[in-house]
Order: C-alpha cells, then sequence, then structure tokens
C-alpha cells in the first residue's frame, strides 16, 4: 500500500484530496508542490501534510510528479493559510490561490531532461502525462536525474506568452475606427480595470482579445510586456516629487526617541502589535527605517506594506537608499505574475536577512525569519481585500509576526477605530508623535459654508476661489481635492426628466468628457455620447454634479493662461507612468494647482502646497455605512497634513453645507482623541466594532432568476431561527444599498455577535440551507470595512 498524502488544489474546487506516492517517488514534505490527476485532467495543488487512512468507498489515485526538489513553503506559512481558511470559511486552496503568483499554481509546466535520456527512448522534453506513461525500469533513473538538479520545470512557452500585459500607451481619446467594437471594448476595459494580462483579457472579454491586443499594439494604441510601476522606484536622486528624503540623514526628536524605546521594549518582550500615533510630518518614517535597522542587524527580515504602488514606489527608494548594504525587493500586484513567482521563488529558498517593500499582496511572501511588518496609514481601507475573498492584510499580518515573536507596526495620523480601541484598553501598545519635525506646524483648518450657493454650477465658493488666486499670484502651490472622478456624476434628460442609469446595476452612469464616454463606476459598461435617451428617444442631456474633471475644467478657466493645473485620479493614471510624471511634475513645481480625489491625500510630501481645499466636505458622510464619520475623518485629516510641510505655513479650507455637524469641531481641531471618543460611544450604544464582533452576509442571484425571492426567504429564516438560539443579533436580509450590481440583485445581512465561532456556525448553517449556490451566491465578510 502506497504512502498517503492530503494534497489541496489550488485551483477550482480547491478542496483537499488524498493520494498516494507512488514508488520510486522522490522525497516528500508538507508544503511542497505537486502535479496530481484530477478527473480527466491534472492539476497542481500543494501537499498539507500526510493523510492517516484511505476515504471509505474511494479509490485512491496516485500523484505524478513534484514541481520543486524542497518544499516551497514551510510549515508555518502552511499553517497560515489553514488558519486563514477556517476564519473565511473557505478551503486552504482558495487561500493558497491567493498567496500564490500564478506561475506557482498551474499545471501547464514542461519537465526538461538531461539529453542522455534519450537512449532509453525517452523524451528531453516531457509532459505530465507523459511522465505517467513512463515504465517502472525507467522511472527510478528519472527520480535520480531529478534530485541531481537534472530535470528542470518550465511553464508551457503558450501559458508564459499570455502572462505578458496590455497597457494603454496613449490617453482617450484613441485613434481607431468608431466602428471597431471589440477594440473599443477592449480600451475601455483597460482605462476602467487598469493593465491586464492577456490571459485575464481571453477570461474576461472572450478569445478574440488576445488577437486585438497585439492588432491594436501594432497602432501604437497599446503596449505588450512588462508593466512601468517599477521604474518609478528606481529613479534615482533626490525623493519622491523632488522632496528630501526622510530615511537617510535625520536626528531622532525627543517624541522619536521615546517612541522608538517603546517599541524596542515590545519587541524584546517577544513581539506583537504596536501602534505609532504620529499626526503627519512627524516623522514616522524615520522610525520604521530605525527599527527596521537594529532587525536587519539581528539577522531578521522586514516587511513594508504600503496601500498603494505610488506610495510603495515612494517607500521603496527610501528603503533601498538607507539600506545599500541588504537585499531588497519590491512586490506588488501589477508585476507581471513571472516577476512576481521570481521573487517568491527567491525569498523561499533564502536565509540571509532582506527588505521587502510591497502592497497588501506581499503580506504573503514567505521571509526568511520575520523581524517585522509594518503597515503604513494602517487605517487605509486598501489593506482589505473585498472581491474574490475578503481578508484583511492586518490580521494575515499578525498571524505571522506572531508566529516569529515579531513586531507588527501599525502607524497613522488616523488610526482605525479598532486599533485606538485596543490601546486605549491595553491590549496593544501605543507610541504618540503630536509634532511636526523640524520648523514645519500644522496647518490652520477653516470651514467655508456653501449652503447659499444652492442649485448654483459654481462648485467653488467666491472665498475659495479667491485664495485659489492668490496662493499661485504668490508662487506657491494648491492641492484640491473632490472625491468623485469624472466630468459630471449624472446625466439628465431635459425631455423626460430621468438619468442615465446602467442596466446592469441600477446607478447613475458618470460622463466623462475627455472620452466622451458614460460609464458605470461598478461594472465598466459604457456608452458613447452623444446618446438618445431610452425612454423617450431624446437627445437634450445636461450634466449634473462635478466630478475632478470638470473641477479641474473651472480651475483652468479661474486662472491665469501660465498656470497650470494637473489632474490625479484613477483616470488620469491608467498609464502607470503617467503617475510618476504628474507627480513628479507637481513636485518640481511645474504646476501650480493640482486636483484629484482620496489619491492625494496619502502620504505625498509637497513642500510648496500651503493650501489645500476640499470641494465637498460632505461627500460620503452620511451614507449608509455604520464607518461612514470615520472614513471621512480620516481622509479629511490625511489630505489637510498635505499642506504646511514645507517654509511656509499653510491652511485649509473645507467647504461644506452642512457646517453644525459634530464632526467639524474634531476636524478643525486635528482633534483625534474627541472624535474617537465620540465615534465610541456612540458604536459602543449600537454594537458597532469594536463592541461586537459584526459580520457581513452577501447574497446575490440573477435578476431574472424566478427562485431567488424564493431562496432567499428560505436563508433568511435559517439565519433568523438559529441566530435567536445562538444568541446573535440578525439585520436582514434587506436590499443593499448597491440593489443591483453587473445585473445580480443583492442583499444584504448584519450579524453582531460576542462570539466568531457562532457567527461561522449560522453562515454554515444559512449556506447548507441554500437551494441552489450555482444561482444563488453567498459571501461573509467578517469586520467588513463596507457595508453597500
Amino acid at each position: 500500500m502506497a504512502d498517503l498524502w492530503q494534497v489541496t488544489l489550488v485551483s477550482p474546487p480547491y478542496e483537499t484530496w488524498t493520494y498516494g506516492l507512488p514508488s520510486h517517488f522522490p522525497p516528500l514534505s508538507p508544503g511542497q508542490r505537486v502535479i496530481i490527476p484530477f478527473g480527466k485532467s491534472h492539476r497542481a495543488g500543494v501537499v498539507v501534510g500526510p493523510a492517516e487512512a484511505a476515504p471509505r468507498g474511494v479509490e485512491i489515485k496516485n500523484m505524478i510528479w513534484p514541481l520543486e526538489l524542497s518544499p516551497l513553503l514551510d510549515q508555518d506559512f502552511v499553517d497560515m493559510a489553514v488558519n486563514l481558511a477556517s476564519r473565511q470559511m473557505v478551503h486552504v486552496g482558495r487561500i493558497l490561490e491567493i498567496a500564490l503568483p500564478r506561475g506557482l499554481r498551474t499545471a501547464a509546466v514542461t519537465f526538461k531532461v538531461d539529453r542522455h535520456m534519450t537512449e532509453r527512448n525517452l523524451p528531453a522534453t516531457m509532459r505530465p502525462p507523459d511522465i505517467v506513461r513512463v515504465k517502472d525500469r525507467d522511472r527510478a533513473a528519472l527520480v535520480d536525474l531529478w534530485l541531481e538538479g537534472r530535470m528542470r520545470v518550465r511553464i508551457n512557452a503558450k501559458k508564459e506568452a499570455e502572462e505578458r500585459y496590455v497597457s494603454l500607451e496613449s490617453d482617450p481619446p484613441w485613434a481607431v475606427r468608431p466602428n471597431a467594437k471589440r477594440q473599443l471594448r477592449l480600451l475601455e476595459h483597460l482605462m476602467e480595470n487598469g493593465p491586464q494580462s492577456l490571459y485575464s483579457l481571453r477570461h474576461t472579454l472572450g478569445d478574440w482579445a488576445p488577437d486585438v491586443a497585439v492588432k491594436l499594439e501594432g497602432a501604437g494604441v497599446v503596449r505588450l510586456g512588462e508593466l512601468t510601476a517599477d521604474h518609478m522606484a528606481e529613479i534615482d536622486g533626490a525623493g519622491q516629487n523632488g522632496a528630501d528624503d526622510p530615511g537617510c540623514e535625520f536626528a531622532l526628536t525627543d517624541e522619536q526617541r521615546t517612541a522608538l524605546d517603546e517599541m524596542t521594549e515590545t519587541l524584546e518582550s517577544g513581539g506583537g502589535a504596536h501602534l505609532v500615533h504620529g499626526v503627519t510630518g512627524s516623522g514616522k518614517t524615520v522610525l520604521y527605517m530605525e527599527m527596521a535597522r537594529l532587525l536587519l542587524e539581528q539577522g531578521r527580515s522586514v516587511l513594508f506594506l504600503a496601500p498603494e504602488v505610488a506610495l510603495a514606489c515612494q517607500l521603496y527608494r527610501t528603503v533601498a537608499r538607507r539600506f545599500p548594504h541588504f537585499r531588497t525587493i519590491f512586490y506588488h500586484g501589477y508585476q507581471s505574475p513571472k516577476k512576481r513567482e521570481a521573487s517568491f521563488r527567491e525569498l523561499a529558498g533564502g536565509e540571509d536577512p532582506v527588505l521587502v517593500v510591497g502592497t497588501r499582496s506581499a503580506v504573503f511572501l514567505p521571509l526568511p525569519n520575520l523581524g517585522m511588518v509594518v503597515m503604513d496609514e494602517e487605517h487605509d481601507e486598501s489593506f482589505k481585500q473585498e472581491d474574490r475573498l475578503a481578508y484583511h492584510a492586518k490580521e494575515v499580518a499578525w498571524f505571522r509576526t506572531g508566529r516569529s515573536k515579531g513586531l507588527l507596526l501599525l502607524g497613522s495620523a488616523t488610526p482605525d477605530v479598532k486599533t485606538f480601541q485596543a490601546a486605549s484598553a491595553g491590549r496593544i501598545r501605543v507610541s504618540t508623535l503630536k509634532e511636526r519635525v523640524g520648523d514645519a506646524r500644522l496647518p490652520d483648518v477653516e470651514l467655508v459654508n456653501i449652503a447659499e450657493l444652492g442649485s448654483s454650477k459654481q462648485l467653488l465658493s467666491d472665498r475659495v476661489r479667491e485664495a485659489v488666486r492668490e496662493t499661485v499670484k504668490a508662487g506657491e502651490q494648491v492641492i484640491v481635492m473632490l472625491n468623485r472622478r469624472g466630468y459630471a456624476p449624472l446625466m439628465y434628460c431635459l425631455d423626460c426628466g430621468e438619468t442615465v442609469r446602467c442596466p446592469d446595476c441600477e446607478v447613475g452612469m458618470t460622463y466623462h468628457k475627455g472620452r466622451e464616454r458614460l460609464v458605470c463606476h461598478y461594472c465598466g459598461r459604457t456608452y458613447s455620447y452623444p446618446l438618445t435617451c431610452r425612454k423617450c428617444g431624446g437627445v437634450n442631456f445636461i450634466p449634473m454634479g462635478e466630478g475632478t474633471e470638470r473641477l479641474e475644467e473651472a480651475l483652468t478657466d479661474l486662472l491665469p493662461e501660465d498656470a497650470k493645473v494637473l489632474r490625479l485620479d484613477r483616470d488620469a493614471t491608467r498609464r502607470q507612468e503617467r503617475l510618476e510624471e504628474i507627480l513628479g511634475a507637481f513636485g518640481r513645481g511645474e504646476a501650480q494647482v493640482l486636483v484629484g480625489t482620496q489619491m492625494i491625500s496619502k502620504g505625498h510630501h509637497f513642500p510648496g502646497v500651503t493650501l489645500v481645499v476640499v470641494a465637498d466636505g460632505d461627500l460620503g458622510l452620511n451614507l449608509p455605512d455604520y464607518r461612514s464619520s470615520e472614513r471621512t475623518f480620516q481622509l479629511l485629516v490625511q489630505v489637510a497634513g498635505r499642506a504646511g510641510r514645507g517654509e511656509h505655513p499653510g491652511r485649509v479650507l473645507i467647504q461644506t453645507r452642512n457646517p453644525d455637524h459634530p464632526i467639524w469641531k474634531e476636524i478643525l481641531g486635528g482633534d483625534y482623541q474627541g472624535f474617537f471618543d465620540r465615534e465610541a460611544s456612540r458604536r459602543n450604544m449600537f454594537r458597532y466594532p469594536p463592541f461586537s464582533h459584526m459580520a457581513l452576509v452577501r447574497i446575490s442571484f440573477p435578476a431574472d432568476y424566478d427562485n431567488g425571492p424564493a431562496a432567499l426567504s428560505l436563508m433568511g429564516e435559517v439565519l433568523r431561527e438559529q441566530g435567536r438560539a445562538l444568541g446573535i443579533s440578525v439585520l436582514g436580509p434587506a436590499p443593499a444599498p448597491l440593489s443591483m450590481l453587473r445585473g445580480r440583485k443583492r442583499f444584504n445581512c448584519l450579524l453582531k455577535s460576542d462570539d466568531w465561532g457562532k457567527v461561522r456556525g449560522l453562515y454554515a448553517a444559512m449556506a447548507r440551507a441554500n437551494p441552489d449556490p450555482r444561482k444563488v451566491r453567498t459571501g461573509l465578510d467578517l469586520d467588513p470595512l463596507s457595508t453597500l
């Protein structure tokens, strides 16, 4: 009887199966990838451990061949995947699919063997089915070659070719024929979703997509190959935007020295989480660098996480210059699968300390002897993944540093309320930085009441417009934030009074003037403009509301002809190098005004900015989400922190139609403690996190599925009945705020409990009651950041 092992699939259905170890098979260990037969095909899987016995009544199949000589993943990594799978109530293979680059979870491989094997009538190139057919007498020789490193694994050429990325080479309008529908569809898809691999385009748009991409490359409209984001991290000279590099030469302030001592004490007492609560510009990055130096000298690795690629690039440059004699790796989701695979393999096989800088996905990298994970801007929602699988990088980092007795360093001027509650309760330690470094001081913040503007087409008040003109005239710079992209959020039909809505999502479509398109920002559907009204057939439309594109136009008209206005939002930065160009030009003073969405609020250092304007401070404040106040406070305090970081004092003007809202007092004073006390009191009253364990159950089904309402009613009944028995508060199911998305009706159900185990048990009972899992999708989001 062959030895039995449990192998989990890293592709659907992600389940763990029992396989036999055939004779002459190379040595095997948990964490090792193998090729296994599955149905009529073969798949890649990860060995998670030995199996005690074969399942009753099941014929055990043997594994085909390993994909590496020694385990790619160590036991701690496997345990992390098992732990996260248990928390999220998914198969371990689902976690491994998220954690591993695509090239490390494919079975489309070729084995190249030394030529002398042809003496046994075996080919020099073999695929998994060829190995299955190898005779027993030759298999032992094949194992010897494998163990000697003379049999190598290569991803099939076709698969490698499909890993090339397609990215925009030019901004719209594009030089393509109006009736070239497939070309326009592909270009609009790239505009909405950013660079995509040929594999992804084929999967999302259809088999025609790669050929169309090649044709567009020939026309100079798109580019195929590696992405350009890494070039941003390789720029020589001064730090981002021409600013001084905060990581190279510095002298610690008294506040920083105290904080560093406290962080060192946390590490030396066995590690754990430590919050660095410092105002914007207080030098938190300096503390990160000093702690990294201490750990590197001890032979331990360090991981820096940033919420988005632009900030990760800035941080990587700082790290690389500060530690030129240590190995550094940059890792993020916009790199090619081949590059991410190479980084993953390099780390998995290493022992020397390494510095890694990356975005959310870097939390899964197998760093040797992990000593610290730094989460800069720890409050940022980008650290939470909500599509595909709802997980938070902070949870994964907590588990990994706990295993290695390392330090989880959480830095923010506006910490997550849950994090600050843990610090206030003494569950984690906190260090506070109340002053900016050097002579810089926090800006003065003022409210501007724009209620009197009413239905005026002018978004900026006369006072704000004059402040912008005066600042530019003085040779200083201005940042204007409006957290809504596009030209206008609604297009209104003058003939029948209807707004243009997405038929798949039932939300208003945003007009993008530069693209001459109406776009649904949820599913990506687009219509060319001008268009006819679907209700009355009219062609008379008027744009309603303002977006960054329209605000850019208004500011350009406001200022002298020699003044330059730049825009920073998702639409302006679809070409990755364009992000670099915008930030670089503004940092060098080549433009006087930068208008943008929340992208401009995060960590950017522009010493020339003395005025920050928030065009609509109320936007998002009253959304039907329990975190709307927290999100607004964090966003406005962060963007206010972009002012006055240089020699000249700064000021901030926030426009509002509701100046009596209590949040303004806290924002004007930069009073995080006051905000936290008020917010915590409100959440405690209604049993919102962090004063309860809250989960969001999402249920959806196709809009044309007749049995959907009955299935929803059945599962809702299970949730309410069993919820009462378990002492779980159940709210819903009720239509989600976004009740239709991509042609599916959506419903939410909030669960509040004092025990995560009960929540998982209740969700499992509901999932078992689902009468048609193929049509009715369900999902569990623990501690949701958004209930929309």
